[in-house]
């Protein structure tokens, strides 16, 4: 991509598969120039290809590497004139089972990747996201961070911290016009959720299994449409859950823990 090219741009981290990978593919098709960010080498490569190198730029990526992110985005911003009109904060990881059987280390990298990575990601980018008109910081959230889901304990705190940034920084990126959003996805059939999750997910309500696809519209959506909206529920029902776990924080304990269980996330 040349130094010259209009388009509008997106920054994607976890773009190799999922959510990443749905929204690279709808941003391109849009007309957007995509950069690609992943420690998934290989899918960054099928995507290259896929999109091919007038649309994308694909890099290797570890969110937690704060000295490589700040080189990716430089070379990032070297493909687009110095603009960036969205930031899309969206790799993570996520270690199940009980929060007491989990070594440290592991409880560590989801920390590190989840949170430490999105403020690294949106702290470095900040002055290409002020040096563009219109621009949004958009950050994968999760259902999870409407009230905090056994299992995957560390992974709902981490989701719950992008929450509260996401509300935070809302107000304060309002001061030099940047937008500041997040999507706030139920269970989505990604590589995340395990096989045994899928099978038994519900055939209707909010923990139906959604196409990561809605993800990416929201997103889509969140940029052009709706500029105002601070929180996106995908689908919209889990917004239910987020009212009810603040107006009745037992009721609400009472439903997750009859509804969802730890083994359910276990891999087999």
């Amino acid at each position: 991509m040349s130094a010259e090219n209009s388009k509008k741009s997106i920054f994607i981290t976890g773009a190799a598969s999922g959510m990443g990978l749905s929204t690279a593919r709808l941003f391109a098709e849009g007309g957007w120039f995509v950069g690609c960010y992943d420690t998934n080498a290989q899918g960054l490569e099928a995507l290259a290809q896929e999109l091919g190198s007038s649309q994308c730029l694909t890099r290797r990526l570890d969110v937690t590497d704060r000295a490589d992110y700040a080189v990716a985005l430089a070379e990032f911003s070297d493909a687009t004139s110095g603009q960036l009109d969205l930031l899309f904060n969206n790799a993570g990881v996520a270690v199940s089972g009980y929060f007491d059987e989990q070594s440290f280390d592991d409880i560590l990298s989801v920390v590190n990747v989840n949170f430490v990575g999105v403020m690294n990601g949106i702290h470095l980018a900040t002055p290409l996201l002020k040096a563009t008109d219109n621009s949004l910081c958009f950050t994968t959230s999760s259902s999870s961070a409407t009230y905090g889901m056994p299992g995957i304990a560390v992974y709902a705190a981490t989701k719950h911290a992008v929450k509260g940034l996401t509300e935070a920084l809302s107000i304060e990126f309002a001061r030099f016009g940047v937008r500041v959003a997040d999507a706030l996805p139920g269970l989505i059939d990604t590589p995340m959720v395990p096989d045994k999750m899928k099978r038994g997910a519900a055939a209707e309500g909010m923990f139906r299994l959604i196409s990561p696809l809605e993800v990416a519209r929201a997103v889509w959506a969140s940029y052009h449409d709706d500029p105002q909206r601070l929180h996106w529920f995908v689908p919209e029902e889990i917004s239910q859950l987020d009212k009810a776990s603040a107006l009745d924080p037992e009721g609400t304990r009472s439903q997750v823990a009859g509804q969802i269980s730890v083994e359910a996330w276990t891999r087999s």
